[in-house]
């Protein structure tokens, strides 16, 4: 995944209306606007808007039949963020099994030293 894909993704993630929209089509397969736009106290425009955005991440993409645009999850970008994310957890289990392994060994120098007195 490019850098710039990445930064699309996260940006797209980071506003918690366009999390509910894509909880929501993930939910519903495929949605127009102005059913999207039913939960949330905001214009048709403003929801146009984050769809617009989640669009130009490539987490939506929006069909067209006849006057009704559907729009529809596309799952790709959230795999790659995940996978991205993912390097991490496992530094991150790695560090921790480390910090483990230390305190188990000092629990045993202690009881050790308990021991010796």
């Amino acid at each position: 995944m490019s850098t710039e894909q990445l930064n699309l993704t996260f940006a797209a993630l980071a506003d918690p209306t366009r999390r509910a929209i894509l909880a929501h089509l993930a939910k519903k397969g495929e949605v127009s606007v102005s059913e999207l736009a039913k939960p949330f106290k905001m214009s048709l425009p403003a929801i146009s808007k984050h769809i617009k955005v989640l669009e130009r991440a490539g987490l939506i993409v929006r069909g067209r039949e006849a006057q009704w645009r559907p729009c529809q999850i596309k799952a790709q970008p959230l795999k790659e963020a995940v996978d991205w994310i993912e390097q991490y957890c496992q530094l991150w289990e790695q560090r921790l099994d480390q910090l483990d392994d230390y305190l188990h060994e000092l629990q045993t120098q202690e009881k050790q030293d308990e021991q010796q007195k």
